[in-house]
């Protein structure tokens, strides 16, 4: 019986190659695979079966940027004017308004773009208030600056922009920036009077003779007067419409003759300085409140007539009266007054308003005389003084 290492000496000493089983046989793992397959199977399953994915936070909403900001000096600082934003970047409906950062800087009057860095916040206005600036569709905003700032930038070129934020996270893009060469501004008009006319409102007020840092000014020119219409006046909640410029004055005085009677206004007077070919108003004057109520009765109607026609066969003795048609532009219509030889008072002889200047009376007794006026009215219900009065006899029965 041979030993069991014979024959593997025996095989080395004759060159074969060595081998020897192993005693057990070797196992291959499909831990690994199996991992593979179940994280495939997990991914597969989120994406057919609508598995959420892992939470992210949520992105911060960006309102888009004004486009349309214009700025212009007014007084001492400057009038601010655009779009507010009412949509995300993403093209979704803001649904509250968001709050609008105002950015100034001053740069030498030749830039002509704001030095990078230049402008810096100098107001917010919360989006919850934002409905107070409005005039119309446009978000109108008073930037006031120090008359000493002003002068001593005077020359200068003031650069604006804005931004729209809906969250504290992120703000919109810039707008467009804006700007103008800043100059002191006349000081505000203090004693602006108001007298209504037969013609209309008669404004009056004294020329300033400083800019509002106290300095004289170089050159005044015209004024620009400006009107607002109010409605509620006597109640808790007066409303004012939107102010329009009614007129320029080259003097300290200005007649608005295009008022409507009964209606009540508001009046603001700016005064403006030249710099060469600039021009720049000050801000608005104190106001000042007007009813404009017609209690002007129009002029008496002129050329009366009156003319006695016989009675005929289908008609009774009449006077025909007739007279100029009132020039008045409210004129409404006419009384026609009567004073009998007995009557020591006119009495008006017809009930309602005439609308032509014709009247024919055949309320008459043979053998009167009488003495025949007439009276305009307006819209506004103002009775003229009578006009120059007639007297005409009327024939006796038997004539």
């Amino acid at each position: 019986m041979n030993h069991p290492n014979s024959t593997l000496e025996t095989e080395r000493a004759h060159g074969y190659p060595s081998f020897r089983p192993s005693a057990q046989p070797r196992r291959i793992s499909i831990l690994p695979l199996r991992v593979s397959l179940l994280s495939l199977l997990v991914v597969v399953c989120e994406v057919a079966c609508g598995v959420p994915a892992e939470p992210q936070p949520p992105r911060p909403l960006v309102p888009v940027a004004v486009t349309d900001l214009a700025a212009r000096q007014l007084g001492d600082g400057g009038l601010l004017t655009f779009t507010p934003p009412a949509k995300s970047t993403e093209g979704d409906k803001l649904d509250n308004p968001p709050s609008m950062e105002i950015l100034r800087g001053f740069a030498p009057a030749s830039a002509q773009s704001p030095p990078s860095g230049s402008l810096k916040v100098v107001y917010t206005v919360p989006g919850p208030v934002l409905d107070t600036y409005m005039s119309g569709d446009r978000v109108e905003f008073q930037d006031p600056i120090p008359p000493q700032e002003i002068a001593r930038r005077s020359g200068q070129r003031l650069f604006y922009i804005v931004r729209g934020r809906a969250s504290k996270r992120a703000a919109s893009e810039d707008s467009n920036a804006v700007s103008f060469v800043v100059r002191p501004a006349p000081a505000p008009i203090q004693d602006l009077r108001a007298t209504v006319t037969e013609s209309g409102v008669q404004l009056r007020w004294e020329p300033p003779e400083t800019v509002s840092g106290g300095a004289p000014i170089a050159s005044l020119g015209s004024y620009r007067i400006f009107r607002s219409e109010l409605s509620g006046v006597g109640s808790q909640s007066v409303e004012r419409q939107p102010p329009v410029l009614a007129g320029v004055s080259p003097s300290p005085s200005y007649l608005d003759a295009q008022i409507e009677w009964g209606k009540s206004y508001e009046y603001t007077v700016r005064s403006v300085a030249q710099y060469g070919p600039e021009a720049v108003e000050s801000a608005d004057s104190r106001p000042v409140e007007v009813a404009a109520r017609d209690t002007f009765p129009p002029a008496p109607p002129l050329d009366l007539v009156a003319v006695f026609v016989p009675a005929a066969a289908a008609s009774p003795a009449a006077v025909e009266l007739s007279w100029d048609i009132s020039p008045e532009p409210d004129a409404a219509g006419y009384y026609v007054y009567r004073t009998g030889e007995r009557q020591e008072k006119r009495q008006r002889i017809t009930p309602t308003l005439l609308p032509t200047p014709a009247f024919r009376d055949i309320s008459l007794t043979p053998g009167a005389a009488y003495q025949y006026s007439v009276t305009a009215v307006d819209r506004s219900g103002n009775e003229s003084q009578p006009s120059k009065p007639v007297i005409l006899k009327i024939p006796g029965a038997g004539n």
